[in-house]
C-alpha cells in the first residue's frame, strides 16, 4: 500500500527546509518565484494534501465561515445560503451552516457549536435586541443578517418599511380601500412593515386590518384564511407577511370560492423561486435573497480582515416591487370618509400604477 506523502518528502523533493514548505503551503511568507515553483512542483508531483486540522494549529485561521439561517425550508433562506456561499467559495473558503428551524430555545447551542468551526459568522436571528451580546460572546467576527446589530456590529438588510409602503401604494392605486395584513409579530422586520402600511394607509385615509400567523410557513397562511376571509367585512386585498404565507393563502382562498384577483387581492413579500409558478403568478416584492448574502458575506470578509470603517452602519438593500397577476385594479372605488358628492377621479390604468411606483418595480 503506497505511504501518502509527508511535508518531510515535500521539503526532501524541493531541497527546502520543512519549515519552508511550511510557510509556504499556509501562506505565511512569500519566497522567490524560483523557491515557490520547486515547492509546487514538489506538491503536485508527489500528491501532497496538507491537513487542514494542522494547517488550523498553526494560522489560528479554520478556512471556513458559517451562516445561521431561521428555516431552510423557506427558500428566502436558502438563497442567502447561496448568494453567501458563492463570495466564500470566491475567497477559498468553505460555508458551514445551521438551520435554528425557527426555534430560540436551540439557536444558542447551534451558534456556539457552528462558531468553534469557523472563523466568523453571518446570523439571522429573532433573539431580542438585549440578548445580541451572547452572541458577540463567541469572539468571532459577526454580520447580522436582516436585522440590525448592536451599535458598532456590521448588520446587512432589506429597507422593510419601504416594501410595505410601496404594497400600500400600489393597492390603493389600484383602487382597493379594505386592506388587510397577516403579520408575523416575532419577527422585526414586521414591526417595519406595519409602520410603512399605517403611513401609507393613513395618508389615503384608509384603516388597516391585522391579522397574526403563529409562523411564516405556508401552512399558517392556510391556517388563517378562512378567519381574515369569513368576516362580515371581508378585504378587497391582502398583504402576506411573505411568500409562503400568500401561497397557502391563496390555495384555501381558491376552496372556499373565491377568485383571485377578481374576487381578492393577494401580494406576497420576498419573491422566492415559487412566487411566480402560482396559479395565478404572486404579486410580491423582491428582497433581493442571494444578494442579501453574498453582500453580507463580503462584510464578514472584510470584519476578519479588520477592514471596516470606525464608524460602522446597518446597510440597506431597496426592495422591487414585482407585478404579477394576484392582483388587479377594481372595478369600482367606493368613496372614502369625506369624499361623498366630490367628483371622483377616474380609474387609474396599470401603466399609471405602474408609474406612480418607481423607481423600485418591475413586471415579470
Amino acid at each position: 500500500m503506497r505511504k501518502n506523502p509527508t511535508i518531510r518528502d515535500v521539503a526532501a523533493n524541493a531541497g527546502v527546509s520543512i519549515a519552508t514548505v511550511s510557510k509556504y503551503i499556509n501562506g505565511a511568507q512569500r519566497f522567490t518565484p524560483a523557491v515557490e515553483h520547486n515547492i509546487q512542483a514538489a506538491i503536485d508531483k508527489l500528491g501532497y494534501q496538507s491537513n487542514p486540522l494542522a494547517r488550523s494549529m498553526i494560522t489560528g485561521k479554520t478556512g471556513s465561515v458559517g451562516v445561521a439561517i431561521l428555516d431552510i425550508c423557506n427558500p428566502h433562506f436558502t438563497n442567502i445560503v447561496k448568494g453567501a456561499n458563492r463570495v466564500a467559495l470566491e475567497h477559498g473558503y468553505n460555508l458551514l451552516f445551521v438551520d435554528t428551524e425557527e426555534s430560540q430555545a436551540r439557536e444558542d447551542e447551534l451558534l456556539d457549536a457552528l462558531s468553534r468551526r469557523v472563523d466568523g459568522l453571518v446570523v439571522s436571528t429573532r433573539m431580542p435586541e438585549d440578548q445580541l451580546h451572547r452572541i458577540l460572546g463567541y469572539g468571532k467576527p459577526v454580520v447580522f443578517s436582516g436585522r440590525p446589530g448592536p451599535k458598532g456590529v456590521p448588520s446587512i438588510g432589506i429597507d422593510a418599511y419601504a416594501a410595505a409602503y410601496m404594497i400600500a401604494e400600489m393597492l390603493v392605486k389600484q383602487g382597493h380601500r379594505n386592506i388587510a395584513y397577516i403579520g408575523f409579530a416575532p419577527a422585526r422586520p414586521d414591526r417595519e412593515r406595519m409602520r410603512g402600511l399605517v403611513d401609507c394607509l393613513e395618508a389615503h385615509g384608509l384603516p388597516l386590518t391585522r391579522h397574526e400567523v403563529r409562523g411564516p410557513t405556508m401552512a399558517e397562511g392556510e391556517r388563517v384564511c378562512s378567519s381574515v376571509l369569513l368576516r362580515k367585512s371581508k378585504p378587497d386585498a391582502v398583504i402576506c407577511y411573505n411568500d409562503m404565507v400568500a401561497i397557502g393563502f391563496m390555495g384555501v382562498a381558491r376552496s372556499l370560492g373565491m377568485s383571485i384577483p377578481e374576487d381578492l387581492s393577494v401580494v406576497g413579500i420576498d419573491n422566492i423561486p415559487f412566487s411566480r409558478y402560482t396559479s395565478p403568478a404572486l404579486t410580491t416584492v423582491d428582497t433581493q435573497s442571494e444578494r442579501l448574502g453574498e453582500e453580507g458575506m463580503r462584510l464578514l470578509f472584510r470584519h476578519i480582515a479588520g477592514d471596516l470603517p470606525t464608524t460602522v452602519e446597518h446597510i440597506t438593500l431597496e426592495p422591487r416591487l414585482v407585478i404579477r397577476e394576484s392582483t388587479r385594479l377594481r372595478v369600482s372605488v367606493p368613496a372614502r370618509a369625506g369624499e361623498q358628492g366630490k367628483p371622483r377621479r377616474a380609474k387609474p390604468t396599470s401603466a399609471a400604477v405602474l408609474a406612480s411606483c418607481k423607481p423600485a418595480y418591475r413586471r415579470t
